[in-house]
Parts: C-alpha cells; structure tokens; sequence
C-alpha cells in the first residue's frame, strides 16, 4: 500500500522525513517554497547529538558521510568575562563525537541526495476531510489532494492552523548576527580567539557569541534582552547604524569582543520566538506538524535534532504499518508531544539563564552540561 504523502518545507525535518521514507521505498511529494536550493543562505553550523540528530541520519543510512563532513573540532567552547577573562576552555578530546558541528547548508547537500524536491511550490493552507483527503492549496492557485501532509515548514508555518490556533510569541530577548568571512587570512586574532568552536560572552541581560563554520567563516550573534520594536528609530538595512547601535550597547566590553561586531559585513535582526512550552493539539487525520512548526524553542542545540529525530521516526512508523496511516501518525505525535515538551523546559530555562540579569548564571549551565 502506497499512500500520498507530502511534507512541506526542505529544511532538516522535511528532508529527513523523505530520505527514511525513500531508504523504505515509499514516494513522496517534498514541496518547498524557495524557488531554488540554493537561493538563499542556509544559516550558521548546528551540532548533531548522539542519541538524536545522529541517531536521525543512521535511520536514513547517512551516518558515515555526516562523519566525514562533520567537525568534532567544533565542539570546543570558550566562555570570556566582559573584561576579556577567560573563564571557561574547554576542547575536546580527539575521539569526542558526541555533539560535532555541520554547516547547514552541508546537512541539507546531504540529506537532499537523490530526493526531487518540488522547489518553487509555496503551500498556503491545507484543509483535511475533504472527499479525495487533504487539499494542499498553492500559492499559484493550483490544489492537489494526499492522504497525509507534513508541516516541515518552520516557525511561521502555512499548516499548524490547521491543527492548532496558537501562534509563536516573542521571548523578550532579540539577537543581531553577522559575519566574519575568510577570518584565518583577514582577522587572525579574532580566529585565534573564537578557536576551532565556539566563543561566548556574558553580560547583564546580554551576550556574545562567535561560532566558527567551515572555510574560514564566523557567525556572530549579539543577544539582549529588549521590546520587540527596540529598533523603531534605526534603520535595519543601514550596516553602519546598526553596528553603531549595538556597539553601544555592549560598551565597554573588553575590546576584542567589540571587534568582532566591528568587522561584521552585514546585520540580520532575529528575534526569539517560542511556541507554548507544552504546545499539542486534538488530532486532526490527515495532517501533523514535524520540528519548529510543531515546537518552536529557544535556539539551544535541540531544535534541528528533534525535528530530524522527528522526521526518520514519523517516517519509520509509516513504513513499518502503511495500512493504518492514521494510527501511525497519531503514536508518532504522542512521543513527539513528551519529548518536545521535556526539550522545550530545558531550552526556555537555558535561554533565560544565557540572558540573564546575573552572568553567572550563564557559567553555572555551561558547568552543569560540560565541566570545566
């Protein structure tokens, strides 16, 4: 038994969901907005965890070539004191494979292999319990009805109101990110500084942190807590103004922190929304929501590994009981609703500890997840 199935959205839990399905032998539609893989930046580098991203990527028999892509160098953290202290240096050891980095534009170049993706075909809404199954209505005005649509589709995705009214709300806190390209050749301090992983500064109700990428690349990310239209009076596509900005803010931080938002190229404004902690929904046959689209959390690690966990499990379930589609869908969503709810207390406690009134509380998680 074949059933149709589409997933919305060529991000991590998308694609991971199509690959186990096509490891199974099982079509499946991948409807993906952007007109192109490769029309827009994919983002900074994620660690995959054993147990979860990892675990994703062996069920969809990729395991071995993320090994070869991945860097465990990655994992190394260095946390400074405002005034340039190091606080915390911690480097793993060399057979350290717990939590090694990927670009994300690597990760979807390895996941996306043989799947033919539908780029270009943006989904407006479905809507279920039609006679033939699910409408998946297109933004071109064009319908096509399955039997399951998967909302892969990130934060602010087209089909959760299909299956819940709630929406993303903002944490309180906004985060700024840049770049530092070529950073060996042109800022070798800076790489000195940021090392082959991470580097994070903590401050009152702010933070900085550099993470390396592959190929000489920085991403910086300045984090404060601040009204969602702090920037009303700045002009967000001004480069110079921004930087002005948010160099003031972190005034008087030890200089090579400023630095790396004084070389930044470009500024992108991310503010952090969160679904509620404890987000479920009445089932609704025919449709169901993977990753962000179904648990938006704080951007602590977990988000990407969930979603792909999600995507190779939803994916096995079908698989090994196509004929009751609905029933499979329905034990996925059980054990996504308890692991997401344990994750997403986890991440909305971090997250109010890395911006937090009192900096030690930042040094105090840090020590808890991997002491010093």
């Amino acid at each position: 038994m074949r059933h149709r199935i589409a997933v919305v959205g060529a991000g991590p839990a998308g694609l991971t969901f199509a690959r186990v399905l096509h490891r199974h032998d099982y079509p499946i539609a991948v409807l993906e907005r952007d007109p192109a893989p490769d029309v827009r930046p994919q983002g900074g580098t994620l660690d995959l965890h054993e147990g979860l991203g990892q675990l994703a990527l062996e069920k969809a028999g990729l395991l071995t070539a993320f090994q070869a892509l991945s860097r465990p160098e990655g994992q190394a953290m260095r946390i400074l004191d405002t005034d340039g202290t190091v606080l915390r240096d911690w480097q793993p050891r060399p057979d350290e494979r717990a939590n090694p980095e990927i670009d994300r534009g690597q990760l979807r170049d390895l996941l996306l292999g043989p799947l033919d993706v539908q780029w270009g075909r943006g989904v407006t809404q479905v809507v279920p319990a039609t006679r033939d199954g699910v409408l998946v209505q297109f933004d071109d005005g064009r319908e096509e009805t399955f039997d399951l649509a998967v909302g892969a589709d990130g934060a602010w995705s087209r089909i959760r109101p299909t299956v819940s009214p709630v929406t993303p709300h903002y944490t309180g806190i906004s985060s700024v990110e840049t770049s530092l390209n070529d950073v060996d050749a042109r800022h070798a301090d800076l790489a000195r500084l940021v090392g082959n992983g991470s580097l994070a500064v903590y401050g009152v109700n702010r933070a900085l942190v550099a993470q390396r990428n592959s190929g000489g690349h920085v991403k910086v990310y300045a984090q404060f807590r601040a009204p969602l239209d702090w920037h009303a009076n700045l002009d967000l596509t001004d480069v110079e103004a921004v930087r002005s900005s948010l160099l003031a803010l972190f005034d008087g931080w030890a200089a090579p922190a400023l630095e790396l938002l004084r070389h930044g190229t470009a500024f992108v404004h991310r503010p952090l929304h969160v679904l509620p902690v404890s987000h479920t929904w009445t089932h609704v046959p025919g449709v169901t929501l993977l990753g962000d689209a179904a648990h938006l959390m704080p951007p602590l690690g977990a988000g990407a590994n969930l979603a792909m966990l999600e995507g190779a499990e939803l994916a096995e379930s079908i698989a090994r009981d196509p004929a009751d589609l609905d029933q499979a869908v329905r034990a996925f969503e059980e054990q996504m609703w308890a692991r997401a709810n344990s994750w997403a207390k986890i991440t909305t406690s971090g997250l109010e500890r890395l911006v937090s009134p009192d900096p030690r509380q930042a040094l105090a998680l840090f020590d808890q997840v991997q002491p010093s």
